[in-house]
């Protein structure tokens, strides 16, 4: 069974909430855009500390470092089985300077090609219902979860 762990940043600009999402790199993923965002994640060694694991995640996928107040959501399981941890925590980035790291990956299929594909090939802040359409659908639980925690906390 697959196991990930990611963060959720947000940050509230006025009275309105955002959310920093990624959108997967490589040829797969190249004009999906609804369901097709997701929360900085990457799947978990057995017996890794999930928040750390979660933390590297975020500098591959950004080139950036987070630090704040990290609040534990529930964990989601994806369509495909896989098991999702995440922390949301408030902060802003500019997304200007953010870099992803690569994998190697045979492109086209069966040309005898390597290719390096960025992880990730866009970054962008949305807004609480935007978040909400393109985010990966078993995801936005995250995303209802932090906004009821930061409502019984007002």
């Amino acid at each position: 069974m697959k196991v990930s762990a990611g963060i959720l940043l947000f940050k509230k600009e006025k009275d309105s909430l955002y959310y920093f999402l990624v959108h997967p790199g490589g040829p797969f993923w190249k004009n999906k855009n609804l369901g097709a965002w997701s929360i900085p994640k990457g799947e978990m060694l057995p017996n890794e500390n999930p928040l750390e694991r979660a933390l590297i995640e975020f500098k591959e996928e950004t080139g950036q470092s987070i630090e704040g107040e990290f609040i534990k959501l529930s964990p989601i399981k994806q369509k495909g089985g896989k098991t999702v941890y995440a922390w949301a925590v408030e902060a802003d980035i500019d997304t200007s300077v953010l870099y992803s790291n690569t994998f190697s990956m045979e492109w086209p299929p069966n040309s005898g090609k390597i290719a390096e594909i960025p992880e990730v090939d866009q970054w962008e802040w949305f807004p609480s219902e935007e978040a909400q359409q393109r985010i990966n659908t078993a995801q936005k639980d995250f995303i209802t979860e932090l906004e009821n925690i930061l409502k019984n906390n007002t």
